[in-house]
């Protein structure tokens, strides 16, 4: 009598071929990804490779010799000549103080105009509100001219104050301030208020606590704005004392003894974008936090 094969090993063996088939599918839409991470990793510091490998090539090679990316004799003898070319200790003064000073300001200001407009209840406040959303909408460049007048009418024409006055207040600032303290549950703010907290305690010890995320995810965006920031300084600015990095290394690339040496401008470039670059390195878990928990995209 002939016997029938149990068709169980090959119901068995579909389960493992699916299984290894999804598996491989899995590695490899992984391994594209992380393929293309890479690319636009690449293209991303492409500009920073090539101008840090410009500016440690020797300024006698010309640039069209060799690898262009890193040079076969590298040297720092371009970062020496740039820092005694000009004063970039002063730019680097004057940078630090108007960023800090800003970021201090607005901190402030933003905070309690925050809290004012989410929890505070006067008359006006949602058409003054709309105000504060206005200045987002408005160009900076369109408010140049009147700072300029006013600059000059108040005899703060060329000083670190100049560069600062029109920025002690954000907008921006306010708004992520004023969405952060609308989420903090108002039964805290009335279980401190039973304590006693005045004011200026529940803003410090119960919302600023938890408003933490937004407030260091504005930190970085003003400190990068404001370090980066050219026209306004540029246009109110016209000694190296009041400079700040940015005008400090337009004026050095234009100086007559730099010409066309791109190794040495290269190299200026690089001492003006290292202590942005280091912060993000050092602190990028910290960045990437702060703007998940603060809701910014």
């Amino acid at each position: 009598m002939a016997t029938v094969e149990s068709p169980l090993p090959v119901a068995t063996s579909r389960p493992r071929a699916l299984a290894l088939s999804t598996r491989w599918r899995r590695l490899a839409g992984s391994a594209l990804f992380y393929v293309l991470l890479a690319i636009v990793c690449l293209i991303w510091a492409g500009p920073l490779i090539w101008a840090l490998g410009t500016a440690v090539r020797a300024a006698s090679q010309p640039l069209g010799k060799g690898w262009l990316w890193l040079p076969g004799a590298p040297t720092l003898e371009n970062f020496r000549e740039a820092w005694r070319s000009a004063p970039f200790l002063t730019y680097y003064t004057n940078t630090i103080i108007i960023v800090v000073g800003i970021l201090a300001c607005q901190l402030v200001t933003s905070v309690l105009a925050g809290y004012a407009f989410a929890r505070g209840r006067f008359p006006g406040r949602d058409l003054l509100f709309l105000v504060f959303i206005f200045q987002l909408l408005t160009p900076i460049t369109v408010l140049i001219v009147p700072n300029y007048l006013t600059m000059r009418s108040l005899h703060l024409v060329n000083s670190k104050l100049a560069i600062m006055l029109p920025y002690l207040g954000s907008g921006f600032g306010t708004f992520l301030v004023r969405q952060a303290c609308r989420t903090v549950p108002i039964e805290m703010e009335e279980a401190a208020r039973v304590e006693g907290a005045n004011w200026w305690q529940l803003i410090w010890h119960v919302y600023v606590p938890l408003i933490r995320p937004a407030l260091f995810a504005f930190t970085i965006i003003s400190a990068t704005y404001h370090w980066n920031d050219f026209l306004w300084p540029l246009i109110v600015t016209n000694t190296p004392g009041a400079r700040p990095l940015t005008v400090g290394l337009s004026a050095f690339t234009q100086a007559g003894e730099t010409g066309a040496q791109f190794p040495l401008i290269m190299a200026g470039t690089v001492l003006v974008v290292a202590p942005m670059l280091l912060a993000f390195l050092l602190l990028q878990r910290q960045f990437i936090d702060s703007f998940l928990r603060s809701g910014l995209k």
